[in-house]
């Protein structure tokens, strides 16, 4: 008999809670990633018999409750082991969805690098000519990169700096790298940086995937207009977003303007006192 251990993941700012029942690999691969994105994480109890390449239904319906938009299903089976189905909604459908599975794992506990604080912002990193030249791959560097991104923030200091998730994909395959930057002293006024690895390591294997077509996916990535900062005149920004502006006065009357200044220094000579100014 083929038995099938399943349990998903929703990501956003709401309660978290934490399932037992699943595949070891998925299991302890799904808390490693649930600690990357906390807290803007709920993981869910319940484990589900779901098939989403079948049926999305289930998972819409759960991201409506939930109010999310991002998701992570894992599921391990005789037919598809240890696997993990990243995904996103839009409008309350199915947007984007990709079957990874875990060929090698090594879980953050069996890293000794010292792990960094919960909820930081991360820097992504996408390597790899696949990323650019085959637009499946792209699209899925794309979903990866918004289900990691964290929280959007107006400004990071250069200290909060301290988490960088790093995406290679070659051939079929996508290793996951997750490493603690540290900022070290140097001669100069730019910081020496170093990476330690502290885990998960995981490396994917791209198995299905169901992804919108380029005329959905370019309406769902549309900024809608209430939320577009209008254009005011006479402003730019430059490269480094600060706001530069252009001011226009009109003709200024210089004519009765003090432009002449005089002083005048004189000196009195006395023969028996010296010098008086």
């Amino acid at each position: 008999m083929n038995t099938t251990h399943q349990r998903n993941m929703r990501v956003d700012r709401i309660k978290t809670r934490k399932g037992s029942k699943t595949n070891q690999t998925v299991a302890d691969a799904m808390m490693d990633i649930y600690m990357l994105k906390k807290p803007l994480v709920q993981q869910l109890k319940r484990h589900n018999a779901f098939h989403l390449f079948d049926d999305e239904t289930p998972v819409e319906k759960f991201g409506e409750k939930y109010d999310a938009s991002l998701f992570l299903f894992g599921s391990s089976s005789k037919k598809r082991p240890n696997s993990l189905i990243f995904g996103r909604t839009h409008d309350g459908h199915i947007l984007d969805m990709a079957e990874l599975s875990i060929v090698k794992f090594k879980a953050s506990k069996d890293f000794e690098t010292p792990k960094t604080m919960v909820g930081l912002k991360p820097c992504i990193s996408l390597e790899g000519p696949e990323f650019e030249s085959d637009p499946s791959m792209k699209r899925i560097g794309n979903l990866l990169v918004d289900f990691f991104k964290g929280p959007t923030v107006e400004m990071v200091r250069l200290q909060g700096l301290e988490l960088l998730i790093s995406f290679t994909a070659k051939e079929n395959m996508i290793y996951m790298r997750v490493y603690r930057v540290l900022l070290m002293k140097s001669a100069t006024n730019v910081p020496r940086v170093e990476l330690l690895e502290m885990g998960p390591s995981i490396d994917f294997k791209v198995d299905r995937t169901k992804l919108a077509s380029d005329d959905l996916f370019k309406a769902a990535c549309k900024k809608p207009k209430a939320l577009m900062a209008k254009r005011r005149k006479n402003m730019s920004e430059d490269v480094f977003g600060n706001q530069l502006a252009r001011v226009h006065i009109g003709k200024q009357n210089t004519d009765a303007i003090q432009t002449r200044y005089e002083v005048s220094i004189y000196f009195v000579y006395d023969t028996e006192q010296g010098m008086e100014e």
